[in-house]
């Protein structure tokens, strides 16, 4: 089975995480699964940025981001050439080690 590491990041999961990923899921829903709140404004689909992640290692495994995912990840603060949004991507079955950014653009939630 393909394993996911979530690098430590202070707000979401400040251990890191790991677990396994279930065919077919999308990382933001396996996020939420295995107990990490990643912000997910547009409930995954693909009409903001507040998922967005970093592929730091795994990337190339990864089906490509379709144009609508590229047209939002434009938007995202701290995009970097391995950036997706986690509701758009399904892990296959490669193992991925994934960052979350320390800074989302959500204009929904308040403070």
């Amino acid at each position: 089975m393909t394993r996911i590491i979530i690098l430590p990041n202070e707000t979401y999961c400040p251990e890191g995480a790991v677990f396994e990923a279930t065919p077919g899921q999308s990382l933001c829903e396996l996020m939420l699964e295995n107990g990490i709140d990643i912000e997910h404004a547009c409930e995954m689909s693909c009409a903001c940025t507040t998922c967005h992640v970093i592929v730091r290692e795994g990337f190339s495994s990864l089906t490509e981001a379709d144009e609508c995912e590229e047209d939002m990840l434009d938007k995202a603060w701290g995009l970097e050439p391995t950036s997706r949004l986690s509701c758009q991507m399904t892990p296959g079955e490669t193992d991925l080690v994934v960052e979350i950014p320390r800074y989302s653009i959500n204009q929904t939630r308040a403070g």
